[in-house]
């Protein structure tokens, strides 16, 4: 299980996929997990893998969601009863009152991909830029003004190609929605290609024209690195949209469920309920009225 838990995960990173990885850190007798235990959540709440039964996955589906969404990692304390205890920094304690072992700690790493960066033109500092970006957290990738096709998600593009190209990349990235776009010129010949994209002028403004923070550069290196730190730096000013997941109350066990798909449901004169695991689900299904007060 661990080993295609391992091969599974590198198949995301390879997709360049973001998921959040769960490792059983510590598990206190009775449990059916054991330390070492891993699985995956996806960004639908989908898990892969096992770290525990159907109510430890009703926490672990929660918070791996929420690990994705603000990129920090979380050490989960799940302990058995309706007192949660203590929650430190870096870590949740939650009470499960259906948990019918003892505590699980369980440590949720996203595993998020690179910020992706699209370099145009093979110039010096083209290739100076594709040179340092891994090192600074990104994935650079080579491409043709031509033949560029940036997407949405991509952090950023950068036309450093001369005069080859330009036009086409710049207005690809801007149609796009690309967050940063930056044209290595001089403000002379970079006002005149801002000029001849065809596009209206509140996307010319968006471009980064001359590229780079000013701090001098001179050189092909430091002309790349005064474009990745301004990258950074406006990568920085940009708070991230946190995706907050909407949750609901088990009506059986009164724990709080995630609302996705993913997680246990039922349909019920029009409404949907939902529930930490199939168990209260079944015990709701075969006596609604027990629970459907206050509902």
């Amino acid at each position: 299980m661990r080993d295609a838990v391992a091969s599974r995960a590198t198949e995301l990173t390879r997709g360049r996929v973001p998921f959040v990885q769960a490792t059983v850190v510590r598990a206190q007798h009775p449990t059916s997990a054991h330390a070492g235990d891993v699985a995956l959540i996806h960004e639908d709440g989908r898990i892969e893998g096992f770290v525990g039964g159907s109510c430890a996955e009703t926490s672990v589906r929660e918070y791996g969601l929420r690990a994705i969404s603000t990129k920090e990692p979380i050490l989960l304390r799940i302990v058995p009863g309706t007192v949660p205890g203590p929650s430190d920094e870096g870590a949740v304690t939650v009470a499960n009152p259906c948990l019918s072992g003892g505590t699980l700690e369980i440590f949720l790493e996203p595993r998020l991909p690179a910020p992706h960066i699209v370099v145009v033109g093979d110039s010096p500092v083209g290739r100076a830029l594709l040179a340092l970006a891994e090192p600074l957290g990104f994935a650079a990738e080579p491409a043709d003004g031509e033949d560029a096709a940036p997407r949405q998600d991509d952090a950023a593009l950068i036309v450093a190609s001369h005069g080859r190209g330009e036009e086409p990349a710049l207005t690809a990235a801007l149609l796009a929605g690309v967050p940063y776009v930056a044209l290595v010129a001089s403000r002379t010949r970079g006002a005149a290609v801002l000029a001849s994209l065809d596009v209206d002028e509140e996307l010319r403004r968006r471009v980064h024209s001359p590229a780079g923070l000013d701090v001098g550069a001179r050189t092909a290196p430091e002309i790349a690195l005064s474009i990745l730190a301004e990258l950074v730096a406006e990568r920085s000013r940009r708070q991230p949209e946190l995706v907050v997941t909407r949750t609901a109350l088990d009506p059986v066990c009164g724990m709080t469920v995630p609302m996705v798909d993913a997680a246990p449901h039922l349909d019920l004169e029009g409404r949907r309920l939902w529930f930490c695991g199939t168990g209260c689900r079944d015990a709701f299904a075969a006596a609604p009225e027990r629970y459907a007060v206050g509902l």
